[in-house]
């Protein structure tokens, strides 16, 4: 039984938070939230995690992670740069920022061969969720088949400022139709709003939205690098384009190439956007080990 591969979306910058939140300690003693991430991942049967990571926290990233995970799962690093599988005629000089989630997925392709998860480092996702993608990828997992874990909009909003969310439509099936992503997103009272349309959108409370938590077979990989081939001379001249992996899915499903299963697992979610998120997060953190979901030392 191949064991599947957790891929953690590592190198974004993080400027509403005003620092590294990767590598920022949030539990009792210190841990990231990558590392409830990876602990959930192994006892789900995950057999590896890649960091995708920017050059200059490469090495900040390995003094981490690699003693705390030594023994206990394979580890790799893959690292994400502005012109990682951008041909020398679509650089553009005054471009500051790489392409986005999607276009980090594709730089770990040569490091995948297996079915995998992939995450946002900068979110907790839940151990129901790493159970039920592990579930999936070693049971269900199919070369025209993915999933994602939906969480409901209510339970993914910050209390210190708006958020973009993936919106999605579903069918009968509960399988993924359709994903946009909608830009300043709070609640307003009872309600709650996106307002990053030219009118302000109401958007359902229990809507499922896309927390960035997707499962893959490794056959994505070839599409998604079709797509982005496509993609780069479309956008050449645009410097603040972004290939995200909600783009990818979305065509996939419009050209019939492949069906995204929506998973149940997204009971508990929280996240870090903004500095006023980490005391929230601290506290969650806490809670959970009062509650015994995770030991005192996540590591001995």
């Amino acid at each position: 039984m191949t064991k599947p591969t957790l891929l953690i979306l590592a190198a974004g910058i993080g400027s509403r938070y005003g620092g590294n939140k990767q590598i920022d300690g949030f539990g009792p003693k210190g841990e990231t939230i990558i590392e409830y991430s990876i602990f959930d991942a192994i006892r789900a049967g995950f057999g590896k995690v890649i960091f995708i990571v920017r050059q200059e926290i490469l090495e900040l990233v390995k003094e981490i992670f690699l003693p705390k995970l030594e023994g206990k799962i394979e580890v790799d690093f893959v690292v994400q740069s502005l012109d990682s599988m951008v041909p020398e005629e679509y650089r553009h000089p005054e471009r500051k920022k790489p392409y986005g989630t999607g276009h980090a997925v594709l730089c770990a392709k040569d490091a995948i061969k297996e079915p995998f998860a992939v995450i946002n480092a900068d979110d907790f996702y839940g151990k129901e969720a790493f159970q039920e993608l592990g579930n999936f990828l070693i049971e269900d997992v199919k070369s025209d088949l993915h999933c994602m874990v939906g969480y409901a909009l209510k339970n993914v909003l910050s209390e210190h400022g708006t958020v973009s969310r993936g919106v999605c439509e579903t069918n009968e099936n509960f399988q993924l139709i359709g994903m946009t992503e909608r830009t300043s997103i709070a609640r307003e009272g009872e309600k709650i709003f996106s307002r990053g349309e030219e009118e302000p959108l109401e958007i359902a409370p229990d809507t499922p939205v896309s927390m960035n938590c997707w499962g893959f077979h490794p056959s994505f990989f070839e599409e998604a690098e079709r797509i982005w081939n496509a993609f780069l001379p479309e956008h050449k001249d645009n410097i603040k384009s972004e290939f995200y992996i909600p783009s990818i899915a979305n065509t996939l499903i419009e050209e019939h190439k492949a069906n995204i299963v929506i998973l149940e697992g997204g009971k508990t979610w929280f996240g870090v956007t903004y500095p006023e998120d980490k005391p929230i997060v601290v506290k969650a953190l806490q809670k959970l080990h009062d509650n015994g979901d995770y030991p005192e030392n996540l590591w001995e």
